[in-house]
């Protein structure tokens, strides 16, 4: 798997040239057109994480790969995109068009409440594409039109106003689909779920075959959250409706999958870094989550 894009990556890969104070600028914001981003010269976004978020409007018909999921669309899309989770996407025609703004998490400084990762479309796990009628198309386009217009102005507090911008694009798309109750704790073992889910995404994506999965089991889990492990999978169980070796299981064998889906790693590599002892074990557990074997899913 590739390493991390960073800013600078991205401003040398796509136009050869780096905005001045760029490392001074901790929530550097921009935002661009993506007619350049279609046809034969245009550069391939390569799988893999950022250090940036991105928000896209991509009309036309294209694939999304996201973590393992691909997503093909034909027609406008919507899409959020955050540093922890890689993706790239295939555009499957030449004169596709859109927009897309890329920032920091500094950006928003205090302007949101909670973490850029709390937002349904940023948050590991979540629904990161919205599709898009024609009227709402239009309603994005005029948001991204402004940001457009407003980063080439000398406004003293244009990125004030281009924040603001973001910000209802951001409230734009969660009113689409909304999710009130997504980050609501009603009770203890809801907690306990939701904490348990996030070590367990911490962990992902793997980037490196040095790079080890180590909380494993449930008992690893509990130790990590000092409870009892049968209060644990009890929780779980009862917010979920699937046991907490279950959760681990899904999450290793779509961690494998986007591995073999978009690494040369060897199937050794791939079985060491999600902490399997031995290649067999691996294959044995691969088997068992997708009918197949990791070689023969690898040939597909």
């Amino acid at each position: 798997m590739a390493n991390i894009e960073t800013l600078e990556d991205f401003y040398q890969q796509k136009f050869n040239w780096l905005p001045e104070n760029l490392q001074q600028d901790i929530g550097h914001f921009n935002v661009f057109s993506m007619e350049k981003h279609f046809g034969p010269d245009a550069a391939p976004v390569v799988y893999s994480r950022k250090d940036f978020y991105k928000i896209a409007l991509l009309r036309g018909k294209n694939v999304y790969h996201y973590a393992d999921k691909s997503l093909e669309v034909d027609g406008s899309a919507l899409m959020f995109f955050n540093p922890l989770v890689p993706y790239t996407w295939d555009s499957g025609c030449s004169d596709g068009s859109g927009y897309f703004c890329i920032f920091r998490e500094g950006f928003f400084h205090e302007r949101l409440r909670g973490s850029l990762n709390e937002l349904p479309m940023f948050a590991i796990g979540g629904k990161p594409s919205y599709i898009l009628t024609e009227s709402q198309d239009e309603y994005v386009t005029q948001l991204f039109h402004k940001m457009l217009t407003e980063i080439e102005s000398e406004y003293q507090f244009k990125y004030d106003l281009i924040r603001n911008y973001v910000t209802e694009l951001i409230h734009y798309a969660l009113k689409m689909q909304p999710s009130e109750s997504l980050y609501q704790h009603p009770n203890a073992n809801s907690r306990i779920t939701s904490v348990f889910t996030e070590l367990l995404e911490r962990q992902f994506p793997i980037e490196s075959p040095s790079q080890r999965f180590v909380l494993r089991s449930a008992n690893d889990f509990a130790n990590q959250l000092s409870v009892h492990v049968n209060h644990l999978n009890r929780a779980i169980r009862e917010t979920t409706g699937k046991t907490t070796t279950a959760h681990i299981a899904e999450r290793v064998a779509s961690e494998a999958i986007a591995l073999l889906k978009h690494t040369n790693w060897n199937i050794s590599e791939i079985s060491y870094s999600l902490g399997f002892e031995e290649p067999a074990h691996f294959n044995n557990f691969f088997k068992k989550q997708t009918n197949q074997t990791p070689s023969s899913f690898r040939i597909v």
